[in-house]
């Protein structure tokens, strides 16, 4: 996210009393590293856990607490609920949610939720036998109805120094759906999205391989700003990294790709293919160690699986495929969107430097079968993938 994405924006933090509470200090911290100016307030349990003087200089405001307290301006609680033009709370213990479920509002952080109308976003963090519970669930299943945005929890290590769910989601996962929900692209919800991602390794011998210089980072922003956005995610990926919130499916080679891409998009709505899947595979695997010599060796290729040919079109499947060109851009991605019955293809010139493969930025065209073109300039690829993502939903729910 670039330092200006939630220039200006205001946003509300509401920290309740779990042993989580510390961790709202980086979900502070990358909200103002965005641009956005933040207020926090803390309920009572709160502030056994971190103190206001802490939050004071990362959010560079004064700490809401004591909502009885005179301030000389009005109530504190009415004035942050219209100030705020999103809430979040961070951590959501099981008693916050349960208060908000309720209606209920007792200190500062549950009063200043019931007296405002912005979004709420909920991170909820507690023990996993407390987040499991029938009443925490039915609580969650109220809020969520009243359109509070929830960042589920991941699974991990909790307090108890047992693993399951209930550790709190990352920093970096929070405040990815924070923006999505501020700037009015919380839309894939309910949407099952694949995504694959990385280049294929396609085996020489059993340590050698013919592959390519993809990073896999493009791919995993796409997952993650959809995952931002409200869909269930999977991502296929030669290069996995256990990312928070996302199913992920690891891989080597083509073919091992192409096995779990149908597995996958069974039953999903879209298909993201931004892997770069070798071209060529060696036309024979060594099954043991080939030995160095002073002579030349020939390798023999043959041309490797098409995986978005062999999927093939599918009923209620959006099909987005990726083209790395070295030159005729344009041409050459509007063949391939024409070859591959695509809905929509990018494609991005290979051989800059500074962008593409490898690379944290990227530039790239976007170009749809009903003749849609999008030029996105040269920026970090999560920034590239949430313009993709754009003309995705331009293209599935418009028409265009």
């Amino acid at each position: 996210m670039s330092e200006s994405r939630l220039q200006g924006r205001r946003v509300a933090i509401g920290i309740s009393g779990g042993i989580a509470a510390y961790k709202a200090i980086e979900v502070i911290r990358g909200l103002t590293d965005a641009g956005a100016e933040v207020r926090v307030m803390l309920t009572p349990e709160a502030m056994r856990f971190v103190t206001p003087l802490t939050l004071e200089a990362v959010s560079y405001h004064p700490v809401a607490a004591d909502w009885l307290a005179a301030q000389g301006a009005g109530e504190t609680h009415i004035g942050l609920a219209e100030w705020a033009e999103l809430i979040a709370i961070v951590p959501a213990t099981a008693n916050t949610m349960a208060k908000l479920a309720l209606g209920l509002a007792d200190e500062i952080v549950s009063g200043t939720v019931l007296a405002s109308r912005a979004p709420l976003v909920l991170a909820p963090a507690m023990n996993d036998v407390m987040y499991t519970q029938q009443q925490t669930q039915d609580h969650l299943a109220a809020l969520r109805g009243r359109h509070a945005v929830v960042v589920e929890p991941a699974i991990g290590r909790l307090a108890s120094g047992k693993s399951g769910v209930g550790r709190l989601a990352s920093a970096e996962r929070i405040v990815a759906v924070i923006e999505a929900v501020l700037s009015g692209r919380r839309n894939l919800d309910g949407l099952r999205v694949v995504v694959s991602a990385g280049g294929t390794r396609e085996a020489v011998d059993p340590v050698r391989y013919v592959g390519n210089y993809s990073s896999g980072k493009m791919g995993r922003a796409l997952a993650e700003v959809a995952a931002a956005r409200g869909a269930d995610v999977t991502l296929v990926t030669t290069v996995p990294s256990n990312p928070e919130g996302i199913a992920e499916m690891p891989v080597g080679s083509a073919a091992e790709m192409l096995t779990a891409l149908e597995k996958a998009c069974t039953g999903a709505d879209v298909l993201v293919m931004a892997a770069a899947v070798a071209d060529y595979a060696p036309d024979q695997v060594a099954a043991s160690k080939l030995k160095r010599t002073d002579q030349p060796i020939d390798l023999h290729l043959r041309p490797n699986v098409d995986i978005l040919k062999a999927l093939g079109p599918r009923r209620g499947l959006f099909r987005v495929g990726f083209a790395a060109e070295t030159d005729e851009l344009r041409a050459q991605a509007q063949q391939k969107l024409e070859s591959k019955h695509l809905d929509l293809i990018v494609a991005n010139q290979v051989g800059v430097d500074g962008q593409g493969l490898g690379s944290d930025f990227n530039a790239v065209t976007v170009v749809s079968a009903s003749g849609l073109v999008v030029d996105i300039p040269r920026l970090p690829k999560w920034e590239v993938a949430g313009r993709i993502w754009d003309a995705i939903d331009t293209t599935r729910n418009r028409g265009a």
